[in-house]
């Protein structure tokens, strides 16, 4: 582990989250992180359990003097989503994440840092295995597999949990306390096809979209990042049908949640063409550059001859269906909410597309506050994807949280939060998938709350999190714990 992780405070805080980022734990593959975290209930004398989904609870009793306080859950999910830049070599199956100190900043080696919800977790272990922090009686509640998901929240039985109060640490900016938060639905397009052979008198050429942030797709949506998908099929667009462009491959994006911040593409062009091609591509390619130069300033689109010359391509009909239909499919904000200010209602992230060997994979995270909402916006984007004549499938569907804004937590956490900081919280219902919905159906009496220390670029190579806002956290919920409320 890093020494100057290490020297960061809150010490316990830091030296638990170092600990965590040496265990691999993707989304569907957290066995190693499941072990680690029941060691560590087991090795400070807790009562520690695993249900059937992978779900960890560890029971503390309360602290001396709180005994007659309401019983509060602590909840934070034990998967991080893996992702690196192109140039980075990590193995993320056999890898701890590598981290360092920029500034006010730590952050990662080229791949996700591992913060969301890292943090969280490591939060609940350092008071877990406190001495002298005055709590009530706790369950500490690890979930898994929230990023690809949320089945462990789904898995979860009622009756495991005896808290009244549910604190979930998986906000990610430090002058929020969340209420609420949008479902989601996955909608999966997939088309198979006969490929064409490669005709002669063609070359061969690989583009390629890099550079982009990327991001959470839930709760950067709103900020009109580019998304690498999108681009690619608009300079396919704007090309194949004037200089015969045909389609061999493309592999763009990666998990449903992250943005997607590259796409690359194998193509073949005419030979008698290929020169007005580039040139042409070349204006269009500084035209979309420009447009991003704000959000994105680190957009590059490349055209290069390819040594590998593809044996197939796609079918003339079949590619320009695919084309148009990526160009319909609505991506980014679909709708701002009419009950809070600045939200996101309903938003769709077009987050990987996979065409090679005869088959083409649409994969997209379609999110909302209004179910009916999500429902109408995922059967716009299966109308479109059946209109090339692909079969559209939903999947991993879960419901939103409904913000109760006369929740005794929220009152506590305010008054809290005002003392501190001499300022109001803002009080957010927030486009991002929480676990908090799932949980609420099989305890309908808990009273929720989400908050959380300032993350960045999450979900994305980019991710960071504030050293100051952690201890500002730190502060903040020490003091919950202590003002939890009687029975």
């Amino acid at each position: 582990m890093s020494q100057e992780i290490l020297m960061l405070e809150p010490a316990s805080i830091w030296k638990n989250f170092g600990l965590l980022n040496a265990v691999p734990r993707a989304s569907k593959k957290e066995e190693r992180v499941i072990v680690f975290i029941m060691d560590f209930g087991k090795s400070l004398g807790l009562e520690t359990l695993r249900d059937d989904t992978g779900n960890v609870v560890i029971r503390k009793p309360a602290s001396a003097g709180m005994e007659n306080r309401k019983g509060i859950v602590l909840q934070s999910h034990l998967d991080m989503v893996h992702q690196k830049n192109n140039d980075t070599v990590f193995d993320f199956d056999n890898e701890g994440i590598k981290m360092f100190v920029d500034g006010d900043w730590v952050k990662a080696e080229g791949t996700t840092l591992g913060a969301d919800n890292g943090l969280g977790v490591a939060t609940i272990m350092a008071i877990l295995e406190s001495t002298t922090i005055a709590h009530p009686a706790i369950d500490a509640l690890f979930t898994v597999d929230e990023e690809t998901g949320m089945t462990g929240a789904f898995g979860l039985q009622g009756g495991m949990l005896h808290g009244e109060i549910l604190l979930n640490l998986d906000t990610e900016d430090d002058n929020e306390i969340d209420i609420g938060c949008a479902g989601g639905i996955d909608v999966t397009a997939i088309k198979t096809y006969s490929s064409d052979p490669v005709l002669n008198g063609y070359v061969p050429l690989t583009i390629t979209v890099k550079g982009l942030n990327g991001g959470h797709s839930g709760m950067e949506i709103h900020k009109g990042l580019g998304n690498a998908n999108k681009i690619m099929n608009r300079i396919l667009y704007d090309t194949y049908a004037k200089y015969g462009l045909r389609i061999s491959e493309i592999k763009g994006g990666g998990l449903r949640n992250a943005i997607p911040r590259e796409s690359v593409a194998k193509v073949m062009v005419p030979d008698t063409k290929v020169n007005l091609f580039k040139d042409e591509l070349l204006v269009l390619i500084n035209a979309i550059v420009l447009e991003y130069k704000t959000v994105d300033p680190g957009l590059q689109i490349q055209i290069e001859d390819s040594e590998h010359i593809p044996v197939t391509v796609l079918p003339v009909d079949i590619q320009e269906n695919l084309i148009k239909a990526i160009y319909a499919a609505p991506n980014g904000v679909y709708r701002m909410s009419n009950d809070f200010d600045n939200l996101v209602e309903t938003s769709n992230n077009i987050a990987n597309i996979e065409v090679r060997e005869g088959k083409i994979a649409v994969k997209c995270l379609t999110r909302s506050s209004v179910e009916s909402a999500k429902y109408d916006l995922a059967n716009a984007l299966k109308s479109t994807f059946e209109l090339m004549g692909a079969e559209v499938s939903f999947a991993g569907d879960y419901p939103g949280w409904n913000p109760n804004p006369n929740s005794e937590i929220l009152s506590l956490l305010t008054r809290i939060y005002e003392r501190q900081h001499d300022t109001q919280p803002k009080v957010v219902a927030c486009h991002a998938g929480l676990e908090c919905g799932i949980l609420g159906r099989n305890y309908p009496k808990m009273d929720m709350i989400s908050f959380g220390p300032t993350i960045l670029g999450a979900h994305s190579p980019a991710e960071r999190v504030s050293i100051a806002s952690v201890q500002k956290f730190w502060k903040f919920i020490l003091e919950i714990l202590e003002n939890i409320p009687n029975k």
